[in-house]
């Protein structure tokens, strides 16, 4: 993570020398300017994070989180994700929550939703603990939530591969039938790919059946974010 922060810094030093130095926005603001530079400045966050995530882990995520509006309006949204992230840290102790651009990678493992071998079904525990994030959700309604799942390697890949898309389902539909609005969320089955732990332990294979959320702004908090940016 440090690294990142170093690049990105020295990313956004380079362009705001060569913004400013730009004879056609020598006339401009300093608001104009910081915008701009925020603007390019997104688009290569955007580009490091995706890249950082696609390695460290959900490449398909990474570039979801990847993407972002930069700007003023991108801080906009970034500050209301980093409440949203608070408040999910709060509801559920222990969950794995990461900011990422203007978005939130959040992994439910075994703390928070866990699947039996072989089974798409929800455990009694995994109700409980979507139960608490429900509320969160309902908070913050101007959001995308696409769900990934993921099993460990027993069986085929091709069995597997449906397996996690039962079990993103599975989350899916319980959190719909809370109230929730179905249409905020897209599912996803990675099945094998991208463990988190090893395959070759019980107590691994049980942290790869598992769940990811990306959360991202939908389109009313990016045009709410613009508008207010541009006051």
């Amino acid at each position: 993570m440090r690294n990142i922060k170093v690049i990105v810094l020295a990313g956004l030093f380079l362009i705001g020398n060569f913004i400013t130095g730009c004879e056609s926005v020598k006339n401009t603001n300093k608001t104009q300017r910081g915008a701009a530079i925020g603007a390019v400045g997104g688009a290569i966050i955007g580009g490091v994070l995706g890249n950082n995530l696609g390695k460290g882990g959900n490449g398909a995520m990474g570039a979801v989180l990847g993407g972002v509006i930069g700007g003023v309006a991108g801080g906009v949204i970034g500050n209301k994700m980093d409440k949203q992230a608070r408040e999910i840290e709060t509801a559920l102790p222990g969950v794995e929550v990461e900011r990422a651009g203007e978005g939130i990678r959040l992994v439910l493992g075994e703390n928070a939703v866990r699947f039996d071998t072989n089974k798409s079904s929800l455990t009694p525990t995994a109700k409980a603990n979507l139960d608490k994030l429900v509320s969160v959700f309902e908070h913050y309604p101007d959001t995308n939530i696409r769900i990934y799942g993921f099993t460990d390697s027993t069986g085929s890949a091709e069995y597997n591969l449906k397996l996690s898309e039962q079990r993103a389902a599975s989350v899916r539909s319980y959190l719909s039938n809370k109230g929730l609005v179905e249409s905020r969320f897209v599912t996803t089955g990675l099945g094998i790919a991208d463990p988190i732990a090893t395959n070759d332990t019980p107590e691994g294979r049980s942290k790869n059946r598992r769940v990811e959320f990306a959360i991202t702004a939908n389109e009313k908090m990016v045009q709410d974010a613009q508008k207010e940016a541009g006051r």
